[in-house]
Formats: C-alpha cells, sequence, structure tokens
C-alpha cells in the first residue's frame, strides 16, 4: 500500500468506527451518510487486507490487527488535530473554538468560572465542556477529545507534558460559632470533632491520602463527592472539613464559616494543567493555560 494512494480521511473513519462499534454511530459522529461510512469500511479493508470489523448483533467486534491499529491511528489523528488547530492564528475574540477541560469541581470554582467569566466579555464565541476526572480521562486525552486534565501532580498520566497551575495548601473550615476556633486547634480537639470529607468514586482526594497515611481515628459523620458542597454542610453544626485554602476563602464570605491552620503538618498540592504532547504548540491552548494560571490567584494565608 502506498502512501499516495492512501485517502487519509480513511484513519479518521477507522478511528470512529473503532470507538463507536458501529456504522451508524461513527456516520453520525462524522456528519456522513451510512452508505458513505459503510464504503469507508470497505475502502480501509481492502487497503489492509484485514476485516478490521465483523458484525456482531448490534455491535462490531474488532479483528486483531484493528486492535494493533487503534492506538497508534488515535495518535495520528490527534496530531493532525494539532497540526491544523496549531498552525492557525488563535484570536480569542473571534474564535468559535469549544475547549474541552477535566477538572474537579474546586478547580472549577476556583480558576475556570472566573476564566469564563472574563470570556464573556474578551472571547463570546468560545465554547467550553468541563468534565470532572474519572478512570478513562487519559485515554480521552491521548484521543484528542480532552484538551486538558487539572489534577494534583501524582495524578498525571506519564508520557505528556505538564505545569504548574498553582500550590495549595489545605485548612480547617467550619461554622464561625464554633467554639473550637476559639483557640488554636488542637490535634486531639480536631480528632474528636464530627468531621465531613470528601470521598471519590476512583480514588482518596489527595488530603486524604495522608491523613489516612498518618493514622486516622477522625468521627467521620458525613462523606460527599463533591468538594464545593462541603462548606454548605458545616453552618448551624459542630463539624468539621479540611478543605482548599482557595475554595475556603471562596465561602468566607458566602457562609458563617471560619478556617484555622490544620494541627499537623500536610504537604503542599500541587495542581497541574497536563495536556497531549502533540498540543504543545497548539495556540488556543497557550491561550487557555495562561488565563487558568492567572485566575487561580494567590496562595491564601493561613494566619
Amino acid at each position: 500500500m502506498r502512501l499516495d494512494r492512501f485517502d487519509l480521511n480513511l484513519l479518521v473513519a477507522f478511528h470512529a468506527l473503532m470507538e463507536e462499534r458501529s456504522v451508524t454511530r461513527a456516520a453520525e459522529r462524522l456528519h456522513l451518510t451510512q452508505p458513505a461510512m459503510s464504503a469507508a469500511l470497505r475502502r480501509l479493508r481492502e487497503s489492509f487486507n484485514d476485516p478490521l470489523l465483523v458484525a456482531n448483533g448490534k455491535q462490531m467486534v474488532p479483528s486483531p490487527h484493528a486492535q494493533e491499529l487503534a492506538p497508534r491511528v488515535a495518535e495520528i489523528v490527534a496530531s493532525s488535530q494539532a497540526l491544523i488547530s496549531g498552525s492557525t492564528l488563535f484570536d480569542p475574540q473571534t474564535s468559535r473554538r469549544r475547549f474541552r477541560i477535566a477538572a474537579s469541581d474546586y478547580v472549577t470554582s476556583i480558576a475556570v468560572q472566573p476564566l469564563l467569566a472574563e470570556m464573556a466579555v474578551q472571547a463570546p464565541g468560545i465554547r467550553f465542556s468541563v468534565i470532572g476526572p474519572h478512570a478513562n480521562v487519559s485515554e480521552q486525552m491521548e484521543r484528542g477529545e480532552v484538551d486538558c486534565i487539572i489534577s494534583p501532580e501524582q495524578f498525571q498520566a506519564h508520557g505528556h507534558p505538564s505545569e504548574l497551575l498553582f500550590e495549595e495548601e489545605h485548612v480547617v473550615l467550619g461554622w464561625r460559632e464554633n467554639p473550637l476556633f476559639a483557640q488554636p486547634i488542637t490535634e486531639a480537639a480536631y480528632q474528636a470533632a464530627g468531621h465531613v470529607v470528601v470521598e471519590l468514586s476512583n480514588t482518596p482526594a489527595f488530603v486524604e491520602q495522608f491523613v489516612r497515611a498518618r493514622g486516622d481515628t477522625r468521627r467521620i459523620e458525613v462523606t460527599v463527592t463533591s468538594f464545593t458542597l462541603v462548606p454548605w454542610l458545616l453552618p448551624g453544626t459542630m463539624r468539621i472539613a479540611l478543605v482548599h485554602a482557595r475554595l475556603a476563602r471562596l465561602f468566607l464570605d458566602k457562609l458563617p464559616l471560619a478556617m484555622a491552620p490544620p494541627p499537623f503538618a500536610l504537604p503542599k498540592m500541587r495542581e497541574m494543567i497536563q495536556f497531549n504532547r502533540a498540543r504543545a504548540a497548539d495556540r488556543g491552548l497557550l491561550w487557555l493555560r495562561e488565563g487558568l494560571r492567572r485566575h487561580a490567584g494567590d496562595p491564601v494565608p493561613l494566619r
């Protein structure tokens, strides 16, 4: 098979077929008719001399050769998309681009939301899709379906560049009327208090890993899956929570809350932006990364 006789658009079709496992859904994804997608599959089979995908009920099952090709084709498609977008001048005032970010609700609140407010005036045509981190998000970035992932440093995928967004500390947050905040919090008082804790579905949150490693005797009374839900559950109770300092500052003006340093040392959390290595020179992504860093804000003084 010679490259000058091969239609490279067939690789895009192959990528869609492998992900959708359906001619109909792949056609809809690429805005093609079903006969056009069927024709593309036929040409792919002829080019690779392999059935590639075989019908099995309503789904198509990939051949061993197709499974071997899939990650290589996905990388080619992502690199090609990056080449096209990276070679085009990016003007935020006129761009109609949609950015796709994977980030927690905490990061969305303190870095993404302020950028969206700025964009409403300076970049009105740009759109955002924000999804929560999940087990397969690195694969989505590999395929070019996610522009960047924002997460603590130790949760980053291998093989792709990343850069520091900000460093974060954690504070004890609670109701302003809680007598615990009338004086420096001791570890004994901290452990004896009722706690609100964030439990993520796939892995413990950054601070939870360190708290549990040092020996955890807290009385956990409430668990939630959202960082931004925690402050709302504290007023009117004697419960406390370990939360990000920036998140605490965000809620101090909204709710009757108080914050204090934890009674033991905790490492700073390094929140990183990671992106596909093929998109390192993408001008739009460079603009996005700079805007997120600008809005992340300065560290919160704990005293």
